[in-house]
């Protein structure tokens, strides 16, 4: 039994992702300061593990690999 996820994020989705996660979750410290910044954390985590959820349901994978 493989418990490893499969990558399916690749180069440049990893660093778009941790950009906006990072934007957003500067939303709640400065600018208009609401939690709805709190939603960067989905971006982020997905950008620094390399593995979305949502990709692998969808069968998508920007990784390059096979």
């Amino acid at each position: 039994m493989n418990l490893k996820p499969t990558l399916n994020v690749g180069t440049i989705d990893r660093g778009l992702r941790i950009a906006v996660g990072v934007i957003l979750l500067a939303l709640v410290f400065i600018g208009p300061q609401t939690l709805w910044g709190l939603l960067g954390i989905i971006p982020l985590a997905t950008g620094l593990m390399r593995w979305c959820p949502a990709y692998s349901l969808l069968g998508m994978n920007s990784c390059g690999q096979a």
